[in-house]
C-alpha cells in the first residue's frame, strides 16, 4: 500500500506539490493523501484535509477538464494567483511592493467558450474533455458560464442530433453578444445545398444571431456586435474578446486610469477595440492590429467618429513601431498575446515615450518585457492582477510604467 504523503504547496498549474516534488491534482497545502495506482499521481484517499480545502461548486469537478481549482478556498486561491505574478516578477529582479490585491470576477460570468460534441447511442454529448483524455463530460451544469450560454447547450445538442451521424464529432465556439448568441461550428462534412439548408434551419430553431461553419457565416439573422463606449463593434467570426464583460470593465477602468491626461494614445495589439473605443471620450487613439478581420471591425466602428480613431494593420512582432513613429504619442497601451511584445518593448525602450500601460495574460512574458523597459529609463510603478479565468491557472494583469525622471 502506498505511504501517505503531505502536500506542501500549489504548483504553477494548480496541482498540489509534495516535499519530494510529486504533483498531485486536486490537492491543497496541508492535505495528507494516499495515492492510487496508475501512471499518473492521483488521490486514492484524503487522510487529512488541508485548511484551504473547500467543497467544489460543480458536480463535474474532478472529471471535467474545464476547471482545476474549485477545491481551493477563495482567499487561498487569490493569494496563489497573486503569487504567480509575484514569482514571475522576482525572476526578473522586481520586488512585489507595487503588486496589488487581485481584482476578481465571480461565477456565471464567462461569455464565450468552446465545447466538444459527439453523437453516440442516439444522443449528443456536449462539454469539455476529461483531463488527459478525449472522453467528453456531458455537462449538466457549469457555474462559470453566463446563463444564456449554458441554457443554449441542450438546444444545441438537440440541433446537432439532426446533423451528426452516430460516432461523429464536432466542436463549436459560442459567444454571448449584444445581438444574441454567435455560434461557430467546426465540423468536417461535405458541402452541398442540403447541408446549408440544414444549418440554416439549425440556426433558426436556436434563434442564433449568427451561425458560422468552418469559419464561414452560413446564417445571419442579426449581425453580432458589442457596445464599447459610444461605439458599436461588429464582430468577426471567433474574435478575440475578453472572456467576461465584468473583467473587461475592470481592465478598461484601469487602462483609463493609466492614460489620464493624454491627448494621443497608441493602442498596440488592439484586437476589436476593447481599449481603443473605451478611451475616445478623453483622447484620440491610434489602433494597431495585425488580424485582417479585426482591423476591418475596428475600421467599421471607427467611422462613427473618424476624428477620434485611426486604424493601422500591422504585424507588431515582425515590424514593431519605431521610436520616431512613437514620438507623437503621450501614452502607449499594449495588450499582446501570450508571447508578449519583446520586439515592441525594445523599441519603446529606445523611444521618448513617457508612459506605458501594459495589459498581459502571461506574467512571465510581461516580466521579461518589463525588464527590457526598466533596463532603459522606465520604472514599474504598479501591477494589478485581474482574475477573470475563474478556477483556472490563468491570471491577467495591468501594469503601469513611466520614465524615472531621477535617472
Amino acid at each position: 500500500m502506498n505511504e501517505p504523503i503531505e502536500i506542501i504547496r500549489l504548483g504553477r498549474k494548480g496541482d498540489g506539490v509534495a516535499a519530494d516534488g510529486t504533483f498531485v491534482p486536486y490537492t491543497v497545502p496541508g492535505d495528507v493523501v494516499r495515492l492510487g495506482a496508475g501512471p499518473k499521481p492521483c488521490i486514492d484517499e484524503i487522510l487529512m484535509a488541508g485548511p484551504s480545502r473547500t467543497n467544489a461548486a460543480c458536480r463535474h469537478f474532478g472529471t471535467c477538464g474545464g476547471c482545476s481549482l474549485q477545491h481551493v478556498a477563495l482567499d487561498a486561491y487569490l493569494c496563489w494567483k497573486r503569487d504567480i505574478i509575484s514569482s514571475a516578477l522576482a525572476q526578473h529582479g522586481f520586488e512585489n511592493s507595487m503588486l496589488e490585491d487581485v481584482r476578481t470576477v465571480g461565477p456565471g460570468s464567462r461569455r464565450r467558450a468552446s465545447f466538444k460534441a459527439r453523437c453516440a447511442a442516439g444522443a449528443v454529448s456536449i462539454g469539455y474533455y476529461e483531463p488527459h483524455s478525449h472522453l467528453i463530460v456531458d455537462l449538466q451544469e457549469c457555474p462559470i458560464l453566463v446563463p444564456a450560454l449554458f441554457e443554449a447547450l441542450p438546444k444545441i445538442s438537440n440541433g446537432l442530433m439532426q446533423l451528426l451521424s452516430n460516432g461523429e464529432s464536432a466542436e463549436f465556439h459560442i459567444t454571448s453578444t449584444d445581438a444574441g448568441l454567435d455560434v461557430s461550428l467546426k465540423w468536417q462534412h461535405p458541402h452541398g445545398p442540403d447541408i446549408y439548408s440544414q444549418l440554416a434551419e439549425f440556426a433558426q430553431e436556436l434563434k442564433l444571431a449568427r451561425l458560422s461553419w468552418n469559419g464561414e457565416p452560413v446564417a445571419v439573422a442579426r449581425a453580432p456586435f458589442l457596445r464599447v463606449g459610444d461605439y458599436i463593434v461588429l464582430l468577426p467570426v471567433e474574435p478575440f474578446l475578453q472572456p467576461t464583460s465584468e473583467g473587461e470593465a475592470i481592465l478598461q477602468s484601469l487602462v483609463r486610469e493609466g492614460v489620464e491626461g493624454a491627448i494621443h494614445v497608441a493602442d498596440l495589439f488592439a484586437g476589436c477595440g476593447t481599449f481603443t473605443f473605451a478611451l475616445t471620450d478623453r483622447c484620440s487613439v491610434s489602433a494597431v492590429e495585425k488580424d485582417v478581420a479585426m482591423t476591418n471591425a475596428l475600421e467599421a466602428a471607427a467611422r462613427e467618429r473618424p476624428s477620434k480613431v485611426f486604424v493601422e494593420r500591422r504585424d507588431l512582432f515582425g515590424r514593431p513601431m519605431l521610436p520616431y513613429e512613437l514620438s507623437k504619442f503621450d501614452v502607449v497601451v499594449l495588450d499582446p498575446p501570450r508571447l508578449g511584445a519583446k520586439a515592441q518593448a525594445q523599441q519603446l525602450a529606445k523611444s521618448d515615450i513617457q508612459r506605458v500601460v501594459y495589459v498581459s495574460c502571461n506574467p512571465n512574458s510581461f516580466a521579461r518585457d518589463a525588464q527590457i523597459l526598466c533596463d532603459s529609463e522606465f520604472r514599474l510603478r504598479r501591477v494589478v492582477p485581474v482574475d477573470q479565468f475563474l478556477w483556472s491557472a490563468h491570471v491577467e494583469l495591468v501594469a503601469f510604467l513611466d520614465r524615472d525622471k531621477s535617472l
